[in-house]
């Protein structure tokens, strides 16, 4: 198993919007792409103290290095940022991180 992480930072005021563009647009459009060995994508959320900004995290789960690449092409670890993301992130990671997941202790 592949595990994808992205970061995005936004404002405060934004982060719900980003947030709502993310479930209602982004990770529907991703499933839609019928990539096989796509296994799902988790959002987390942080927003720490006096820090003026509120960070996103994406993991992203894959059988196979190929199942990433079907996704990613070529340059696989390139961000994929759509447009309306872009409108409301503050900044974000250019590339993505690849890590291969070892062990899952999910019941």
């Amino acid at each position: 198993m592949i595990a994808r992480i992205w970061h995005g930072w936004t404002t405060p005021e934004n982060a719900d919007r980003y947030e709502q563009l993310l479930r209602e647009e982004i990770f529907p459009s991703i499933a839609a792409m019928g990539v096989d060995g796509y296994r799902g994508i988790q959002l987390l959320r942080r927003s720490p103290a006096n820090a003026g900004e509120v960070e996103f995290v994406t993991l992203m789960r894959f059988d196979s290095w190929d199942a990433v690449k079907a996704f990613g092409g070529e340059d696989y670890a390139a961000a994929h940022v759509p447009a309306a993301a872009r409108e409301v992130l503050a900044r974000f990671d250019q590339r993505s991180q690849h890590y291969e997941l070892l062990a899952d202790l999910t019941p």
